[in-house]
């Protein structure tokens, strides 16, 4: 087989092609035996015409005997004298076949129309005989004072043998190219269990890590299903593990690091020397955002691992109005948020909502302008757009922008993770997340579109 062929054209190639053979091997033989049988049947055909017409020509002759004997004692003599003694009467004979009929000495008595003598050897022996252009048949009366030859055309036995073939590959035409076809049929059906095997491993990702079914699998097909299903629950229980271990040491973090900030406060308000509340300030700059990676670790982990939809769709306005209240209580009052008047309903956790909302938010602050303002709708069809303004993104970085770790400036403080969980939380929950610079009817800034999953 050609390498690189799917297992189906595999199949239909190697069953269509054996079935092909056999017909045709089936034909052939079918052929060979028929037309051996036909020979036969062809054979004694031509020993019953000639020992049914040997009684007769004799009685023929004996009667044109008669007639010439009362034409010589003077009555009239009929037209046509020996010729149609001897040939005049064949008709009765047949077209397929030729026949001479000779006394002893070999001369012709009579003869069908139209006979050869030169494709008639001299007798020799009761029997058949072939030459390059007739099949004969002598026979002989029981005295042996007549003899006659039947002679038919091998060309007349070509045409029927030809017929016959013919008659074997008119139905193979029409049946091979209708086999052809159920097979393909038949091992398309037959494999739908192998396509639908791939479509599930197809749908399968870091995120879906569920077994695939095995019920309705083929004996053949349930060992690989099985063998996947255990690989599948090993990663799944890999990932676990690494998501388990990012939450739980972020979260543990928290509290030595919250210690480790006040202490660093405490040295420098106790403390007289300038380098050492330089250093002390240092400190709690490194921690705090030390803090901030945890949090964000503990984000990531969040979506990465944690259940994204609720059984029950609820309202998004809520939760996108309490996000903007704790950035105003922080000190940032420059989010203008808009939304619709009627609910927005999505299956979509509130806490993703949150952590999806919230990080959108940090990252238009960080990178837009100091004293700008950064605008956020939800549209009733449930897309949610952050713009702020700033400077233009460059194309190299728009590529780099949802990577782990990656910043838009290096001057600008941030883990790199704020986008990165907006990306795997929109992976994991079919959402798209779009991001243009300029940002729409301007110049500047840059605006991110992420259309929420509604109900």
């Amino acid at each position: 087989m050609i390498s690189g062929f799917s297992l189906q054209t595999r199949l239909a190639l190697a069953v269509g092609l054996s079935v092909t053979l056999l017909w045709l091997a089936a034909a052939a033989v079918t052929a060979h035996r028929l037309g051996g049988e036909m020979e036969e049947v062809f054979d004694d055909g031509l020993k019953a015409t000639a020992q049914r017409i040997l009684p007769i020509a004799r009685h023929d002759l004996r009667e044109g005997h008669s007639h010439r004997t009362k034409t010589e004692n003077g009555d009239d003599e009929e037209e046509g004298g020996e010729d149609e003694t001897r040939t005049g009467r064949d008709a009765r004979y047949g077209e397929d076949v030729t026949f001479l009929l000779r006394d002893r000495d070999g001369k012709v008595l009579l003869s069908s129309k139209g006979a050869d003598a030169s494709i008639f050897p001299p007798f020799v022996r009761r029997g058949f005989v072939r030459t390059q252009t007739h099949q004969l048949y002598y026979g002989a009366t029981a005295d042996g004072k007549l003899t006659i030859a039947v002679a038919e055309p091998l060309n007349h036995r070509r045409k029927l043998s030809r017929q016959m073939l013919l008659g074997l590959l008119l139905p193979l035409i029409v049946v091979i190219p209708l086999s052809l076809l159920a097979i393909v049929f038949v091992v398309r059906r037959s494999l739908r269990p192998v396509r639908g095997l791939r479509e599930e491993l197809a749908r399968r990702g870091a995120q879906d890590l569920s077994p695939l079914p095995e019920n309705s699998l083929p004996s053949e097909l349930s060992p690989i299903s099985a063998g996947i299903n255990q690989l599948l629950d090993r990663l799944k229980a890999a990932f676990n593990a690494e998501r388990a271990f990012a939450a739980n040491a972020a979260h543990e973090l928290r509290t030595p690091v919250a210690g480790a900030i006040a202490q660093a406060q405490r040295i420098r308000s106790e403390t007289t020397d300038a380098l050492t509340g330089q250093r002390a300030t240092e400190i709690e700059t490194t921690l705090k955002r030390l803090m901030r990676m945890s949090e964000k670790l503990m984000q990531l982990a969040r979506a990465e691992g944690g259940r994204l939809q609720s059984d029950e769709p609820s309202d998004v306005r809520p939760v996108l109005q309490m996000i903007v209240q704790d950035f105003t209580r922080a000190g940032e009052g420059r989010i203008v948020l808009s939304l619709p008047q009627d609910p927005v309903l999505s299956k979509l956790d509130p806490d993703a909502i949150g952590i999806l909302f919230r990080n959108l938010i940090e990252n238009a602050l960080k990178h837009g302008a100091q004293d700008g303002l950064v605008d956020a709708v939800l549209q009733p069809d449930g897309l949610l757009c952050i713009a702020n303004d700033g400077p233009i993104l460059p194309a190299e970085a728009m590529a780099r922008l949802m990577l782990r770790f990656e910043r838009g400036s290096t001057k600008i403080g941030g883990s790199g993770l704020g986008l990165s969980i907006i990306k795997t939380i929109a992976e994991r929950t079919g959402m798209t997340v779009n991001v243009t610079s300029p940002r729409p009817l301007s110049h500047e800034g840059v605006e991110v579109q992420v259309r929420l999953p509604l109900t």
